[in-house]
């Protein structure tokens, strides 16, 4: 991921491009670098040492969400219907 990229992601998710804090910034960071790890996956599917990072993300992602559903269920809502993450 390019720090452009980033920085795209950090402003439509946070308040300001200054804001990565946000839960849902972390999400929405996550689910990019997720993302791309399953593109690799498709041309490199030996590549287990890369496979345990994506696990250990996967779970990073999975918890911030659960962090988010309990503090507020309507941004949560708004994360996994705007990322399309399925629940």
């Amino acid at each position: 991921m390019t720090k452009e990229e980033k920085l795209v992601l950090v402003k439509q998710f946070g308040k300001n491009e200054k804001d990565s804090g946000k839960s849902e910034v972390q999400i929405a960071l996550l689910t990019k670098r997720i993302n791309d790890l399953t593109d690799h996956f498709n041309a490199h599917k030996k590549d287990h040492h890369s496979r345990r990072g994506l696990m250990m993300m996967v779970g990073k992602r999975r918890r911030l969400l659960d962090y988010l559903m309990k503090k507020d269920i309507e941004r949560y809502r708004a994360i996994i219907k705007e990322l399309n993450i399925r629940k």
